[in-house]
């Protein structure tokens, strides 16, 4: 693993997780690369969370700036995702269909 990987600062601590959790670096890169969602951090205010599924899989990056403005990779986790979980926005047709049909 690579401490400057793809343009990236990675630390210790996110290197030892990602060994720790059997997450690849360029997995845990491309969620933050390109995420599904990303948050604001709950404790330091400059942090943001990276969110991205990959088949049965969330991947969460915590990354900020720092002050030249380098994007610093501080820790990433990852969660087994419920399969019927990932399909749980039905269309309005849908819905609809439902609603039309428990009333006949």
């Amino acid at each position: 693993m690579d401490k400057n990987y793809r343009g990236l600062i990675w630390t210790n601590h996110a290197l030892e997780r990602l060994r720790q959790r059997g997450i690849s670096q360029g997995d845990a890169w491309a969620t933050w690369n390109r995420p599904e969602q990303s948050r604001k951090g709950s404790g330091d205010k400059k942090t943001w969370v990276y969110y991205r599924t990959w088949d049965d899989t969330k991947i969460e990056v915590v990354a900020k700036q720092n002050e030249k403005k380098e994007w610093i990779i501080l820790s990433v986790w990852s969660n087994k995702v419920d399969g019927s979980r990932k399909y749980k926005h039905e269309s309005l047709l849908s819905k609809l269909v439902k609603i039309i049909f428990r009333k006949l």
